[in-house]
């Protein structure tokens, strides 16, 4: 009996070390972790971090953070325009269109005071040798212009003043004529030049104002975030100063631009004056004439 158990304690012996050496190459299971810290293995456990020592005490480190101005990506003109306060953002749009009115007006003028003067000075060549009204009327044809006006003044006063024998009298009343008709002339050359004016002189001062109104904003801004960090505080800076640079870039144009046109239109009105000049002296040849031709005939 001993010989047939032998064989079958050596087969369960056999099993038992392979079942042995099995759970010796399998893994170990994790360690559960526990909630109280102090179980847990020293390895395990993060390190702890030395905070720096900045001379603030834990009540100022337990403070929340102060919030921050948001500060724009990009600091170009128009992401400054779309940022800023809706009063800077009016004066900035009211600027722009000063100095968009400022070129439309130096564009406008320009090419009608070339015109006119061409004009005007090829109008007074025409007559240059006519020896009376009529004469220079039919050179000119049916051109019309401030030259035509000056004569049909003269020639229409001429016309009424017939039968009266002081001709210093009719001097003086195609004068007056003439005259007034030069003084509608200068007002109408100077068509936009006010406007020129005014825009020069008001829109540094309107600048100024949107400036002044996005600095306290800023100023405001800044004290609502409790920090002076220049970064935080450039920008709308910026934006406020970004109002008086459009108004200086209104502004400068707008009085050379002013300047340009006084002398050129002083230099037409020049023109107005010998055209004037000019109906006067064919009057007074008519006038003189017509006085020869009553005398000749008298004395025949």
């Amino acid at each position: 009996m001993m010989r047939r158990l032998l064989p079958a304690a050596l087969a369960l012996s056999l099993l038992m070390s392979v079942a042995v050496a099995q759970q010796d190459q399998a893994p170990s299971p994790a360690p559960a972790v526990s909630s109280s810290p102090a179980e847990a293995p020293p390895e395990a456990a993060a390190p702890a971090v030395a905070a720096p020592v900045t001379g603030t005490s834990e009540a100022d480190a337990a403070r929340p953070l102060k919030p921050q101005l948001a500060v724009p990506h990009e600091l170009s003109p128009w992401s400054m325009f779309l940022s800023a306060d809706i009063l800077v953002k009016i004066v900035m749009g009211a600027l722009a269109f000063a100095s968009l009115v400022t070129w439309t007006i130096l564009i406008a003028k320009t090419f009608e005071l070339s015109f006119i003067r061409r004009k005007l000075a090829a109008s007074l060549k025409k007559i240059g040798n006519a020896k009376s009204l009529a004469e220079a009327k039919l050179a000119l044809g049916e051109r019309s212009g401030v030259l035509t006006a000056l004569l049909d003044a003269a020639a229409h006063e001429e016309q009424l003043s017939a039968g009266i024998a002081r001709d210093n009298s009719i001097k003086e009343r195609a004068a007056s004529r003439c005259a007034e008709i030069s003084r509608a002339e200068a007002r109408r050359i100077r068509f936009g030049m006010g406007m020129l004016a005014t825009i020069g002189s008001t829109s540094p001062f309107v600048g100024l104002f949107g400036t002044v109104w996005g600095i306290m904003n800023s100023f405001i801004g800044i004290s609502k975030a409790q920090t002076t960090n220049l970064a935080v505080v450039a920008p709308g800076i910026a934006e406020a100063l970004l109002a008086t640079a459009i108004g200086l870039a209104a502004a400068i144009p707008a009085v050379i631009i002013y300047n340009h046109f006084a002398r050129v239109t002083k230099t037409y009105l020049e023109l107005v004056a010998r055209a004037s000049g000019a109906a006067a002296r064919l009057l007074s040849r008519d006038l003189d004439r017509a006085q020869a031709s009553g005398l000749g005939r008298a004395a025949e």
